[in-house]
């Protein structure tokens, strides 16, 4: 056998009796850099035994390798998702199946983007902030149903941005319909780009709160044992968010504001402004902590359970939301059974 042939397989070998060793898998988008990053350091650091997975576009900072060295552990790898690509999406479940990774036990659908200039198109034909802030998270999730543990826990960090009531800086969110925002019409592709981004939160909560209502409806004693909750972090100024922004916002937001943040607080009259370290710690306990994991159909502004908008509570909203997304999403009878929670 050819040395590099041996290698190869040996190295294969290795991976496989890895992933074996490990009794349940954490999944995290977004999590090479800021909130997620930081939420990975935690849940790796008290679950040594469980395999703990990165998924991202990137991982240029090396994040996987970086979390390792500094726990002396090594169950943090990294897997790459572009959640703006269905097909992408698609091809991560295959690998996680044909790999057999462990059941997941935590999910943290985190990562998000906001894109300030003129309306973008992913290659499905999707605007880019909707598909990657919901549609990519949605098709993820469904496609791993059979794969989360017996009681599973889902997080979507979602965003005060959300609720108008808060008075963010950023335009109120606008949710018309589920098919307006993946498809904008003439007038609706004229929206400012942050009013995308505030749209897009509200969606995550009206995802977690009608997610939420199926589980509990369902005779499947496996379904009622998952709980879902959507996350507001707060401000947090230095991390990739704006990384679509122009150079004189990424300045601001990456050199200055993270040094000035007891000043934003006391300017925008919010406490509502948290470094990333802070906020990823508090993500990890959201995810893991027996005081807040029974909770199921709620949202947390950083540790404490608020009301989120007004808006997020209607059920019409929540139902047009889900049942677009599983008419244009799911392309299979298969991806039906798995959206609609049937397929577990």
């Amino acid at each position: 056998m050819a040395p590099v042939l041996l290698k190869n397989r040996l190295n294969l070998c290795y991976i496989v009796l890895t992933i074996m060793s490990y009794s349940r898998s954490i999944l995290i988008t977004g999590g090479t850099a800021g909130l997620g990053y930081y939420c990975t350091i935690e849940l790796a650091r008290q679950f040594p035994n469980h395999q703990v997975i990165i998924a991202s576009r990137s991982d240029s900072q090396n994040a996987a390798a970086s979390i390792n060295k500094l726990l002396g552990q090594n169950n943090v790898s990294y897997l790459r998702l572009d959640l703006s690509d269905l097909s992408q999406v698609r091809s991560f479940v295959q690998h996680w199946e044909s790999n057999k990774y462990p059941p997941i036990q935590y999910l943290l659908l985190n990562a998000g983007l906001q894109f300030p200039g003129p309306v973008e198109y992913t290659v499905d034909g999707y605007e880019k902030t909707f598909a990657i802030n919901h549609i990519g998270h949605a098709l993820l999730f469904s496609l791993l149903v059979p794969h989360l543990a017996h009681t599973a826990r889902i997080v979507v960090t979602s965003s005060g941005t959300h609720d108008p009531a808060q008075k963010t800086g950023l335009p109120d969110a606008k949710f018309t319909s589920a098919e307006e925002l993946a498809r904008p019409t003439k007038d609706s592709a004229k929206n400012p780009g942050r009013q995308r981004y505030s749209t897009s939160k509200l969606a995550n909560v009206l995802w977690v709160y009608a997610l939420h209502r199926r589980l509990n409806e369902s005779k499947d004693a496996r379904l009622k044992s998952w709980t879902v909750v959507a996350f507001d972090p707060g401000l947090m100024p230095g991390t990739g968010l704006v990384r679509e922004g122009n150079p004189v916002v990424r300045f601001l937001w990456h050199v200055i504001l993270p040094h000035v943040i007891p000043l934003l607080r006391v300017l925008l009259g919010t406490p509502n402004i948290r470094q990333p370290q802070v906020s990823g710690a508090t993500l990890a306990w959201l995810a893991s902590s027996k005081e807040a994991s029974s909770n199921s159909g709620v949202y947390y502004e950083g540790r404490e359970q608020i009301r989120s908008s007004e808006e997020s509570y209607d059920l019409s909203k929540q139902d047009d939301l889900w049942d677009w997304t599983v008419r244009n999403v799911a392309s299979t009878a298969e991806e039906v059974g798995r959206f609609s929670l049937k397929d577990v």
